[in-house]
């Protein structure tokens, strides 16, 4: 079957190549019965837009090119969704890249997404990057980027991101209104603002509280359900007293509770558990696991709308770039719920 082109559509209506090329592209010159004319001719002779060869001509391709660390993450597959449902209604598609939190793979994403013609980068950033080199270079060459959860605060790019710092102070003051008193807070080593700002709520929650910082309290190492294991196992062999503990994220959190029973401790009665991103097995889990919730729908939505925005400014970053701070929201499980009100299960 042949297929239907603009100059088919043009012999139809007896009108110019041009006239229809422009109504299909809704150009403000070309009247709006023309369009309408166009338009219905077009959808019943069956005509298909050649999205390559419209990228070529007008240099934009209508893909958005978005890099995450681990799709194996709820948190990142939720955001994901946020974005490509604003995108989706905004006429752009997203193609994906995922830098299994190697800033080495995550360079090269970069360069398959920007020779794949995307029109612009949303991106978390690889949690061991060691410079921003290659974020300086996409900036550098006008092209559109942003940022949501993980940024780097060097780059002029809008950002959604999470209080972290908020959301690190909620958690821990959550403990200590259960009843806790010995808090121990798991972290990371790797240099990320989210992580520090974590940890500075959870500092500044017992400050507070008028409870001790106790520095053999706070274990940095890297984000996992085995690294959770490790620090209740060291905390238990060097007899150090803890009632609680908050750990960076979930999946480490999980490795605290499933130490904790390995060795016949009780959670939440005799420590207390949180962790920080509210990934889906939290609710699964027994006992489930109190956490902190970064709105993470929402996070892919309100970036999407900012990209969008900066699409439509030209000159990506003649303006400060925009940073929206979202709220962190406390959830309560039965983790921690050793003196909470059955009230707030």
């Amino acid at each position: 079957m042949k297929k239907v082109t603009i100059l088919d559509i043009a012999k139809e209506l007896d009108i110019t190549f041009s006239t229809v090329a422009r109504a299909l592209n809704d150009h403000p010159a070309i009247s709006k019965n023309t369009k309408e004319a166009v338009k219905a001719t077009a959808e019943r002779l069956g005509y298909r837009k050649n999205k390559i060869a419209s990228s070529l001509r007008s240099g934009k391709s209508n893909i958005i090119g978005v890099l995450v660390p681990s799709l194996d993450v709820s948190f990142f597959s939720s955001v994901v969704h946020g974005i490509e449902s604003v995108m989706n209604q905004n006429g752009y598609s997203i193609l994906l890249y995922q830098s299994q939190e190697s800033f080495k793979k995550e360079d090269k994403g970069i360069e398959t997404l920007l020779n794949s013609r995307v029109d612009g980068i949303i991106a978390s950033v690889a949690i061991n990057r060691e410079d921003t080199r290659t974020f300086e270079d996409i900036v550098a060459r006008n092209i559109p980027l942003a940022f949501f959860d993980r940024s780097l605060d060097s780059i002029q790019a809008p950002s959604v991101t999470i209080d972290d710092y908020k959301g690190g102070y909620m958690a821990t003051e959550h403990l200590i209104q259960a009843g806790y008193r010995q808090i121990a807070h798991i972290t990371e080593t790797r240099n990320l603002t989210i992580f520090k700002e974590r940890l500075n709520g959870y500092l500044d929650a017992l400050k507070d509280y008028n409870l001790p910082i106790r520095e053999e309290m706070i274990f940095k190492g890297n984000l996992s359900l085995e690294f959770g294991k490790t620090c209740v196992k060291e905390m238990t062999q060097r007899k150090i007293s803890f009632d609680a503990i908050f750990t960076l994220e979930d999946y480490t959190a999980m490795g605290v509770i499933q130490q904790l029973k390995e060795q016949q401790i009780s959670v939440p009665d005799q420590v207390g558990v949180i962790g920080f991103a509210n990934e889906a097995f939290g609710s699964l889990v027994t006992p489930t696991l109190s956490t902190i919730d970064q709105q993470t729908n929402r996070m892919g939505e309100e970036i999407a709308k900012l990209f969008i925005n900066m699409l439509k400014q030209g000159d990506f970053y003649k303006n400060s770039p925009k940073k929206i701070k979202l709220e962190p929201l406390l959830i309560v499980r039965e983790s921690s719920l050793k003196y909470v009100s059955s009230t707030l299960i």
